[in-house]
């Protein structure tokens, strides 16, 4: 919960203010027709209106992202742009954007100005209304210390005595302090006890999710701390510093924070990759049923007591274990080992040095069966994996997934871990097999640092290319 808990917030809002602007509408509607007793002389039924606002509610929700009001900071009040503003300006633009279907549509939504106008009194109260009740709950929620998270601080600066006073003394911030590393005169009287005499000792004796660093010293190895276990990292940067934005600048009480993000896929655009997983694998499993099926039949017929799919343990973000499925590919007597394993008990040993430095391949390689060279060829080995993507495990696009064992090999595989694996990856189609270890490596990680919607888009169409072509893992 507590790693999750920004994404949490925000499809909280969304939902939120989905509901909100559906009601608004249906109320305008209802107040117009029941209420008010002028005569009207439009034919639009009520559920015909709904059906209408129900298709553009998701633009009027890129209306509300567009303007900033999924930020984290404005939604627990830590913003220093104003939020009924904001509110206003999307309620206004969302009718505005209704008007415009109608305009082209013809469907006489709103034939009476004053309908128009109470959509928007109504639209801006009941998405403030909304705000208010669920930033309640939330902070209520925070305060029973679920889904808060744990922070330490770092730094010989008085912006680390301000923030272990807030945080300390505001619970429904979000935040919890649970050490402190700095020298005594900068930590308050009442939180000594938080005090810890090194970043070490901190990491390994709370179970931390956020660092906040006050001053600049050792900031690269604070840094990579944070990035080898997967936590948040905030700089606070002095009152010269504060002009040079970089990063997401937060509030913390009165503290200005810089959120370093490790990779752009955080927040709403992990909501937006996440969404797409789901309905690409949900259309994915329906059209490869068939020769979902047809290939399991095989694979059974040709071995009834050797499983059909295995599970291979993987990594995935934040070095999480999951069970990888594919189709067998290998000789039942060598599934599930490694390379080091099955080679030694083939009897050839020396083919070990030969895989791991091809970065683990092998041309004809004796553990594959011939079904299993047409199953890599034309990736249908790889069909099973639909069912991570729809569970969450991995995402269609990221970085190759990891066996455990892997891990002391690659270097910076913190950074890789940072998200999801995918079942497809920039490395995959920049020449699959093609390219040597070390440049596959180089370009997963630049996938995590340079992260973009139109750069998954790009190894989504390159990759079905490279599908169709048979360009699969050899």
């Amino acid at each position: 919960m507590r790693k999750k808990s920004d994404f949490v917030l925000r499809l909280l809002l969304i939902i939120g203010d989905a509901l909100a602007l559906l009601l608004s509408f249906a109320m305008a509607y209802f107040i117009r027709v029941k209420v008010d007793p002028r005569p009207f002389t439009f034919e639009s039924q009520f559920f015909d209106f709904v059906q209408t606002v129900v298709w553009l509610v998701p633009v009027m929700l890129i209306i509300l992202a567009a303007l900033g009001l999924y930020r984290k900071d404005i939604f627990l009040g830590r913003s220093r742009l104003p939020e009924r503003g904001r509110l206003a300006l999307a309620a206004v633009l969302s009718v505005a954007a209704l008007i415009v279907y109608d305009f082209f549509v013809g469907e006489d939504l709103f034939p009476v100005r004053v309908m128009a106008l109470t959509s928007v009194l109504l639209s801006f109260v009941f998405l403030l209304a909304e705000r208010v009740v669920l930033r309640f709950v939330v902070r209520q929620i925070f305060k029973s210390d679920y889904g808060a998270k744990r922070v330490v601080i770092i730094g010989n600066h008085k912006n680390t005595e301000y923030l272990a006073d807030y945080i300390a003394s505001t619970p429904e911030s979000g935040y919890r302090l649970v050490g402190i590393v700095a020298a005594k005169k900068y930590i308050p009287k009442d939180l000594k006890t938080h005090q810890y005499s090194s970043l070490k000792d901190a990491l390994k004796k709370a179970q931390v999710d956020v660092i906040f660093q006050t001053d600049e010293k050792s900031t690269e190895y604070v840094y990579k701390q944070t990035v080898q276990r997967h936590l948040l990292y905030y700089f606070v940067p002095s009152e010269t510093a504060l002009s040079s934005h970089f990063g997401e600048m937060e509030l913390i009480g009165a503290t200005p924070a810089v959120l370093v993000l490790t990779t752009p896929l955080t927040g709403w655009y992990a909501g937006v990759k996440r969404t797409f997983d789901i309905v690409f694998s949900l259309c994915a499993l329906v059209v490869a049923a068939i020769p979902m099926v047809l290939t399991w039949l095989i694979l059974k017929l040709s071995d009834i007591k050797a499983p059909a799919i295995y599970a291979d343990e993987r990594l995935t973000q934040y070095n999480r274990k999951f069970k990888c499925y594919k189709f067998r590919s290998m000789k039942p007597e060598y599934s599930g080992m490694t390379a080091e394993e099955a080679f030694t008990k083939m009897g050839k040993p020396e083919l070990i040095k030969k895989y791991r430095k091809d970065g683990d391949y092998l041309k004809n390689d004796p553990r594959i069966t011939g079904f299993g060279r047409f199953m890599r060829k034309t990736s249908l080995d790889e069909l099973p994996q639909l069912i991570n993507i729809l569970k969450g495990d991995i995402s269609l696009i990221g970085p190759r997934a990891l066996l455990p064992g892997e891990l002391r090999d690659y270097g910076d595989r913190s950074l890789i871990l940072t998200v999801k694996s995918g079942l497809t990856g920039f490395a995959q189609v920049s020449g699959r097999r093609d390219i040597p270890f070390e440049e596959r490596r180089a370009l997963d990680i630049y996938y995590v640092r340079n992260w973009s919607l139109t750069l998954d888009m790009q190894i989504f169409f390159k990759t079905i290319a490279a599908v169709f072509k048979g360009e699969g893992a050899k």
